[in-house]
């Protein structure tokens, strides 16, 4: 005589099923707060590099132009501006909207926004005027990229070169200085 075996149970209980939703939760409340902080490090870094390229934008569109090309910073309680531009540095504005105003003649290349509350961009000059025969910068300046507690900086020398470095050593990959 056969006895009739018990039903296999398939599927998981209450308890594994908490057990699992537990560590799932704990795994991603230590993950959240990493990853933050790699998106607003990744955001700097991007906006650095974004500046650091246009400022050898500026360069080489005074040589290319064969005429005086123009980096200007402005900011407001919209937040950070530069703009590209020909002309003197009185000759453009940044308008709350992050679009270049130019009168005078000035010709408006380039203009970028950052919001305030996001990473903003200073700069212990007003402008940099890019030389079109050398390619030199007068005045050499600082330009600070920050976003949090990191930033980054762009040294221009008066040969309108640029070296980046992060101050204290703060952002991994670039020197301290």
């Amino acid at each position: 005589m056969r006895t009739a075996r018990p039903a296999r149970q398939s599927g998981l209980s209450l308890i594994e099923t908490c057990i699992a939703a537990s560590i799932a939760c704990t795994l991603l409340g230590t993950a959240i707060p990493s990853f933050k902080g790699t998106l607003e490090r990744r955001q700097l870094e991007g906006v650095a590099s974004e500046l650091a390229t246009d400022i050898a934008y500026v360069r080489s569109e005074a040589v290319a132009r064969n005429q005086q090309v123009r980096l200007s910073f402005y900011v407001q309680p919209e937040g950070s501006c530069y703009v590209v531009h020909t002309g003197s540095a009185a000759n453009c504005s940044c308008a709350p909207s992050g679009a270049a105003q130019c009168v005078g003649g000035a010709v408006a290349l380039k203009s970028v926004l950052r919001p305030a509350g996001s990473v903003a961009v200073r700069a212990n000059v007003a402008s940099m005027l890019f030389d079109p025969v050398r390619g030199t910068a007068s005045p050499a300046g600082t330009v600070r990229v920050s976003g949090g507690s990191k930033s980054i900086q762009h040294v221009v020398n008066i040969m309108g070169r640029v070296r980046s470095c992060s101050p204290d050593g703060a952002v991994a990959g670039y020197k301290a200085c």
